[in-house]
């Protein structure tokens, strides 16, 4: 029996009641925000090739025409991370980077023939000591060109060395498969299929889908062909062959602009610029689509909420910025790539994260997600970027160390080091009689010139030199690593997989 006061009205008590049920409403939804909060139980991290870090649609320096709803979405419903950056811009330099948390010179992978060093522990081994399913699945184009399965998956697909758009053959754990299509919709297939089939439901899984999208030379899939043949492109302001681009830039630019990394002779002379920059856009539109198809999997399947979706490029790629193509160089268009990150209820949407963030740092970030970390004795140069996934300040004084070794095969780049900071950047260019480089970002973002000599400066460049020097004695990165150049026999660099 439910006894009432008599001053208190029934409409007084109805009011109390509603408030009550509202108040407990209102906790339930905090304790699940709460929970919500917590780390995503599983992960997707996909990774592209030579991907630009501004060629994304909602990107605000992004051609007006591009179209990439999926990338969009990634953005508009979790995070941006906005200054993200590779510690070398170069395939497989790159891609050890991420998967040991290590600078090149520490892993050893400084080029894209150099072999893994063994003994090399990458962070997906981690992963499965701490019960995790793991499936590799597409390029990985480290060292030798073979397509093997690597240590840490529990299932591998993947292909030899730089691989084909159209046809490719697989190496599915173990087994030779070839099959017929477009390479990224089959890697795409491939994934969910192992989401849908191959994986136990109760146990978290991470999968690393490895395109070779975008990478040149550039073939979009046929439903795309064409798709920008009345596109003009953007040019560079810094792509004008006039002597105010080149008053203060090193030699070896300038002479890079007439080879096979220059918008004069690129790739021997093959290719024209503005069909190069058509077919780089429009090979774009099957990477965004792969990323949409694996986002709606997750929803439909009901593994979104519980799932953290990583994207991001290997390096950068210059569009005509110079003079240039490719990558290797400290300038920004090389050293800068896309990243997003999607966890619906993990991260707040339209999150915009400012930090610098580098591939070094996937590793730890990763595993600091699933409770695990590097064994003892395996040395992370990257840290983790957890907090700041979910809107949280982190320390960070806001430079780093980029480094490039120069190729046989490629010989237009000379060994470059670089300490890149929030608003200067200081690059270094070693064995070559030529101006090192100094660029105010902030006033002076397309690095047009080269304050170097400017009496003004000298302090802060003396300042930044020290410090490059200072972070590469401190990682064990004083010494140049060579490779053999001259003896290579005839077919040795394809065999040994140094391709672009």
């Amino acid at each position: 029996m439910t006894m009432t006061h008599p001053w208190i009205s029934p409409l007084r008590m109805a009011c109390l009641a509603l408030a009550l049920v509202l108040s407990a409403q209102q906790a339930s939804v905090q304790q699940a925000n709460a929970q919500h909060t917590d780390p995503p139980r599983n992960i997707v991290f996909i990774l592209s090739d030579d991907h630009r870090y501004d060629f994304m649609g909602f990107h605000e320096e992004a051609p007006n025409f591009l179209d990439t709803p999926a990338m969009d979405r990634m953005a508009r419903e979790g995070a941006h991370l906005a200054n993200a950056f590779v510690t070398t811009s170069l395939c497989s330099p790159s891609r050890a980077s991420i998967l040991t948390g290590q600078y090149a010179h520490r892993h050893g992978v400084v080029d894209n023939s150099t072999r893994v060093p063994e003994g090399t522990r990458y962070f997906p081994e981690q992963l499965q000591d701490a019960g995790y399913q793991t499936a590799y699945v597409g390029k990985w184009h480290m060292g030798r060109a073979s397509a093997e399965p690597r240590p840490g998956f529990d299932h591998w697909v993947s292909f030899r060395g730089q691989g084909v758009y159209y046809d490719p053959t697989f190496n599915v754990n173990g087994e030779t498969v070839e099959r017929e299509g477009y390479m990224t919709d089959l890697l795409t297939d491939y994934a969910l299929d192992w989401l849908a089939e191959d994986r136990t439901p109760d146990q978290p899984f991470f999968l690393y889908l490895s395109h070779k999208a975008v990478h040149a030379e550039f073939e979009p899939a046929e439903r795309h062909r064409g798709q920008y043949a009345d596109v003009t492109p953007d040019y560079p302001p810094s792509m004008a062959n006039v002597e105010s681009n080149y008053r203060t830039k090193p030699d070896w630019v300038r002479e890079q602009r007439f080879s096979w990394h220059g918008v004069e002779h690129m790739y021997h002379g093959q290719l024209a610029f503005d069909g190069f920059y058509r077919r780089y856009a429009e090979t774009l539109l099957g990477l965004d689509q792969s990323i949409g198809r694996v986002l709606e999997y997750l929803e439909q399947e009901g593994l979104a909420e519980n799932t953290l979706v990583v994207y991001m490029g290997d390096n950068g790629f210059l569009l005509g910025e110079h003079g240039l193509i490719d990558k290797r160089n400290a300038y920004e268009e090389s050293i800068r790539v896309p990243m997003l990150a999607w966890g619906p209820g993990f991260i707040e949407p339209g999150t915009t994260v400012a930090t610098q963030v580098r591939n070094i740092d996937v590793a730890p970030t990763l595993l600091d997600l699933a409770g695990a970390s590097m064994p003892n004795g395996h040395v992370v140069d990257g840290r983790s970027f957890r907090p700041a996934l979910q809107g949280e300040p982190m320390d960070d004084d806001g430079t780093f160390l980029y480094e490039y070794y120069w190729e046989y095969a490629f010989p237009h780049t000379p060994t470059v080091f670089a300490l890149r900071g929030d608003r200067y950047k200081y690059i270094y260019y070693h064995g070559v009689w030529d101006l090192n480089g100094f660029y105010d970002l902030q006033e002076d973002p397309n690095e047009r010139h080269n304050l170097i000599d400017v009496p003004a400066y000298q302090d802060e460049i003396r300042q930044m030199r020290n410090q490059l020097w200072q972070r590469l004695q401190a990682t064990g990165g004083m010494q140049i690593p060579l490779r053999p150049s001259g003896s290579f026999q005839a077919g040795e660099r394809l065999l040994d997989g140094n391709e672009e």
